[in-house]
């Protein structure tokens, strides 16, 4: 009965044990995701950052690396990217475009309407037009007053092509029946 009782014992110091291992090594596999290593040693790892590239059709905006996170616009609503988020893809409305980096803080960009790739670390703002700025409000404004209208300049112009295209084709099946 006393053996039966060691055994058991045993058995239960040696579960214990091996709980306490896998626990080390969750723990020091999250530490490492975080940035720290808990392995003892006392060395700490740099945190990961993203580059950030706003391209525009003519020419590259801005070229950033460092980024430790993005804000960007879509129709849902703004949302967040940080480093280790999964890759996605994402279509942006005119709005604000912030990032942040350690040389210069939290940088404020508008943006046209375009696409937003995140790829491993790294993220492609693709957009028709982008303004760079450090007041917010001037910023909202610049949206509003530029790309804004110029939506409303785009669907005039194309009310008008509209117009001109369904005339030439009128006059061509008037010309065509004579």
């Amino acid at each position: 009965m006393v053996q039966d009782q060691q055994v058991k014992g045993q058995k239960a110091e040696s579960k214990r044990a091996t709980a306490q291992e896998q626990n080390q090594g969750v723990n020091q596999r999250m530490g490492q995701a975080k940035g720290k290593d808990l392995d003892g040693n006392g060395r700490t790892q740099p945190p990961t950052r993203m580059n950030l590239k706003i391209l525009l059709p003519f020419r590259i905006f801005a070229e950033k690396n460092g980024v430790s996170r993005i804000v960007a616009e879509t129709r849902d609503g703004s949302f967040g990217l940080l480093p280790h988020r999964l890759d996605c893809v994402a279509a942006i409305v005119p709005g604000i475009l912030i990032y942040e980096n350690e040389t210069e803080g939290e940088v404020f960009v508008a943006v046209d309407e375009g696409v937003l790739v995140k790829t491993g670390l790294d993220v492609i703002v693709s957009a028709r037009n982008a303004i760079g700025g450090t007041d917010l409000d001037l910023m909202r404004e610049a949206v509003e007053r530029e790309f804004l209208n110029l939506n409303e300049r785009q669907r005039s112009v194309r009310s008008v092509m509209a117009k001109m295209e369904s005339g030439f084709i009128r006059r061509l099946v008037e010309f065509h029946h004579e």
